[in-house]
């Protein structure tokens, strides 16, 4: 309680206010709540609390929590949340991911850890070479389970779910409860307490969506740079990794500090463009839908989507970058005549009330939303 008073936390977030009773009880739990909602602490509290009521010894090699999540981004990021809290009750948090080291991490499972935090395959990598063993395990949470099964993790995680203890605690969080998630809620979360909020902080209609159509390729250009060069922190997503380095770019010669983020980059790179993001070096970062689920990025003004996407769920995901945790936020989509039906398809199906509208950086709305240049 310290520590979390010494973080500013003196109020749960409905997601937390609703799950914790629960899940500290020990009930198996299925959480549906979009990103941004707080859900870490949802299930990190609990998982600390109940390894420290335990008071089970740490022992080399076997975890007695594990956190599975699908990125490696959203690894170090639920990791470095819960880091805290469990110093704060001696309890040892490490993580497991591709990209990085697979010494550092045998070495550090080798010293002991209380909880894992992992993606499915480095973990599997780790369990063959027996660095790793998933027989202590007492709490499990499965962490946006739908962009794991989204990923093709789904018979990966039901291969590392059938090594853990069946006894254990399960609690399992997600944005949709469909398709190959209900299956692993058949299969591995028996009884579960429902806990599902509508009125969600990342929702759609908790942010203010615009749909700019400019006349051409040209004039897109000059809209991403006018929308990039506003005074807030900018999110702009590209539908590949080459479009991403491309207009980060572009902006960049054009005086806009900006980073590209995605799969083809190195974990390092990564890490620095989303550091140097989010500790405002730069004030754009133009990524791809690698970066749509699994980063949490505090106080993002605006979410582009330079490149409309194809899908809802991937609309709703990239959205959900801004108005997080209840803040203010603007989505803004920039299209071409061509893409008209597509667009207007793509919002009707989210749920927005807007249709792309002809526009231009001179545009009021254009500048009522952007603010005052940085540049």
């Amino acid at each position: 309680m310290r520590t979390l008073a010494s973080n500013g936390m003196t109020e749960p977030f409905p997601i937390q206010a609703a799950a914790l009773p629960d899940a500290i009880a020990g009930e198996n739990l299925l959480g549906r709540a979009q990103t941004g909602a707080g859900k870490t602490l949802a299930f990190g509290l609990p998982l600390l609390h109940r390894l420290h009521s335990s008071r089970g010894s740490r022992s080399p090699n076997r975890p007695r929590g594990l956190v599975l999540v699908p990125t490696r981004e959203l690894c170090q990021q639920v990791a470095d949340a819960l880091v805290p809290f469990a110093r704060a009750l001696g309890l040892r948090v490490t993580t497991v991911y591709g990209g990085t080291s697979m010494g550092r991490q045998i070495e550090s499972l080798r010293r002991g850890a209380d909880v894992v935090v992992a993606t499915p395959g480095r973990l599997t990598d780790l369990i063959q070479r027996r660095a790793c063993s998933l027989d202590d395990v007492s709490i499990t949470v499965l962490d946006e389970a739908d962009h794991m099964c989204d990923l093709g993790f789904l018979p990966v995680v039901l291969q590392l779910l059938e090594q853990v203890p069946q006894e254990g605690q399960r609690l399992l969080f997600s944005a949709t409860l469909d398709g190959d998630v209900s299956k692993l809620v058949r299969r591995h979360l028996p009884n579960p307490v429902l806990v599902t909020l509508e009125d969600d902080a990342g929702s759609a209609d908790k942010m203010a969506h615009h749909a700019f159509e400019v006349a051409d390729r040209t004039a897109k250009q000059a809209m991403l740079r006018t929308l990039a060069g506003g005074a807030g922190r900018t999110l702009l997503f590209s539908r590949t990794k080459h479009g991403a380095d491309r207009l980060a770019h572009h902006l960049n010669q054009a005086g806009i500090r900006a980073a590209a983020l995605h799969g083809g980059m190195t974990q390092g790179a990564r890490s620095r463009a989303l550091r140097g993001f989010s500790e405002g070096q730069c004030n754009v970062l133009v990524a791809t839908d690698v970066a749509a689920r699994g980063i949490h990025v505090d106080q993002v003004d605006l979410v582009v989507h330079a490149d409309p996407p194809t899908e809802v769920k991937t609309y709703l995901h990239r959205s959900g970058r801004t108005a997080r945790a209840g803040a203010s936020g603007a989505v803004v989509t920039v299209s071409v005549p061509e893409e008209r039906n597509s667009v207007e398809r793509l919002l009707r199906a989210a749920g927005v009330q807007v249709r792309p509208r002809r526009s231009d950086p001179t545009d009021t709305a254009v500048v009522e939303l952007v603010g005052p240049p940085r540049i």
